[in-house]
């Protein structure tokens, strides 16, 4: 099928959607058995941990987060928190103390104030609508908090926006007075159907039919995804393997193993692993082992990967390249991994 397209379903019982273009599997939401990144939740702050330049937060169900770098914590006192990323099973949930109050149209940023329309609405007339539409919604919230028109709302009606901005600016307001009290979830993280409404846009088609996931070859595309081989073309391929230390990535060429050979799989691998990665819900330290190509062809090996990554929406950093010729970056775990999820 040609186009975008978000397809809804459930296995075993548990949510999933799927973003596809052109048929291909661009984007995946998984339900979450545990608190998922964006959660919103009510702390106790424990004792600073020397050496780990942060703290212990206890939470909701004998569950513990971590929050770095904290400033005027004293152990025992209450703290509004929210989910930053994922971690491994057993060790203390990454927290952030910015929280992010984030709809379809509007994201709420208390403590950040000011008014910040999408850069992807260039038009000048819109935007004009969209500040003064935003500066009667939010009238009265108090100079603390602050309002991210997003993109989706070149395609919405004025009331829509309206409504929106002001459940996100109550629902903040009830939050931020909901400081007393033992651990607590306060506003949970979106499911993967709520998810996928809210940032995925509106494509040409949405799927929720009881059959959709098997009708647009979504099940078969994750079977395929919890194999580490990834088919490059012409032979070549590449192997996503993670371990506890790290994510290994091993490009091989095939059966031509000439240097011509080498950079075209280089250059394939390099374009492919963001989605690999976004799909497998891989981040953490990643290190490349490329194919033998020239050195002096590193520099397009580097533009290839900075260029594919870049409409990721995940923060990434790009090391360079070893002593021994591998290749390393960090990514940010922003989901759970789809090994995980798929051996409950």
């Amino acid at each position: 099928m040609k186009g975008d397209a978000i397809v809804l379903g459930e296995i075993e019982g548990r949510e999933v959607a799927a973003f596809l273009v052109d048929g291909q599997l661009d984007d995946l939401a998984l339900a979450y058995d545990g608190l998922a990144p964006g959660a919103i939740l009510r702390g106790v702050v424990g004792r600073p941990v020397k050496g780990l330049g942060g703290v212990f937060i206890d939470l909701p169900g004998g569950e513990r987060g971590f929050l770095r770098q904290p400033k005027g914590l004293a152990p025992g006192q209450r703290v509004l928190v929210q989910v930053s990323g994922v971690t491994e099973p057993g060790k203390a949930l990454p927290l952030s103390l910015r929280l992010m109050f984030k709809s379809r149209y509007a994201i709420v940023t208390p403590g950040a104030p000011g008014l910040n329309i999408s850069r992807a609405l260039r038009d000048e007339d819109l935007r004009a609508e969209l500040t003064a539409l935003a500066t009667q919604a939010m009238a009265g919230a108090g100079a603390d908090l602050g309002l991210i028109l997003r993109s989706a709302c070149a395609d919405a009606e004025p009331d829509e926006i309206a409504a929106d901005v002001t459940q996100m600016r109550d629902l903040a307001q009830a939050v931020l007075a909901d400081i007393t009290g033992p651990p607590e979830l306060l506003v949970d993280a979106p499911g993967p159907h709520e998810l996928a409404w809210r940032d995925w846009g509106t494509p040409e088609l949405i799927d929720d039919s009881a059959d959709a996931l098997e009708h647009h070859g979504v099940r078969d595309q994750i079977d395929t995804l919890l194999r580490a081989e990834v088919a490059l073309g012409g032979g070549a391929s590449m192997a996503v393997e993670p371990t506890r230390a790290l994510v290994a990535v091993d490009v091989n060429t095939g059966g031509d193993t000439s240097p011509a050979a080498g950079l075209k799989a280089c250059i394939a691998a390099a374009r492919e692993l963001p989605r690999q990665l976004r799909l497998r819900g891989l981040g953490g330290q990643v290190v490349i082992d490329f194919a033998p190509c020239p050195k002096k062809d590193r520099h397009v090996l580097e533009q290839t990967l900075r260029k594919a990554f870049r409409p990721d929406g995940v923060e990434t950093t790009l090391a360079g390249w070893t002593p021994l010729g591998n290749f390393e970056l960090q990514r940010r775990r922003d989901r759970q991994p789809l090994a995980l999820w798929a051996t409950p």
